[in-house]
């Protein structure tokens, strides 16, 4: 597990921020780190809106009054991408090939250690070209 590697980079009451590098945000890390650090658990993650995959309409009549091209969704929360770890993560890391978001963060929740920091401002993946191109058009705007 990667996670696992930079174990000796950290001191055992220190929390770190980890990323996957895929997310663009407008996150205010220190609200996430004040929030974390306020409800002492070991692992919080960014929750934000995802971005509707499709164009959105708004028909009255049959006639289109509205048309957003792929807005953020106002209901549901997904992860960010954007964590914050206390050291104590690493009790919960081995060297195997597992994922972080599956046994080891579920262990932690079963444990009631993991908060949701909810992000309502900008939040978008960029996965593929297609991400890319609308960023940079969004970028342009």
């Amino acid at each position: 597990m990667r996670v696992q590697k930079l174990k000796f980079l950290f001191s055992k009451k220190e929390n770190f921020y980890l990323t996957y590098g895929d997310g663009v945000c407008d996150v205010d890390l220190n609200k996430l780190l004040n929030f974390h650090l306020k409800h002492k658990k070991i692992a919080t993650l960014t929750a934000v809106h995802p971005p509707a995959r499709f164009g959105e309409l708004k028909i009255k009549n049959n006639k289109i009054i509205e048309f957003n091209e792929k807005p953020q969704l106002t209901n549901g929360w997904i992860n960010g991408g954007f964590f914050i770890f206390n050291y104590k993560i690493f009790n919960f890391l081995n060297n195997k090939n597992v994922m972080l978001e599956r046994d080891p963060i579920q262990k932690i929740i079963n444990k009631k250690n993991f908060m949701a920091f909810k992000h309502n401002g900008f939040w978008m993946c960029m996965d593929t070209v297609r991400d890319k191109a609308l960023l940079e058009k969004i970028i342009k705007k």
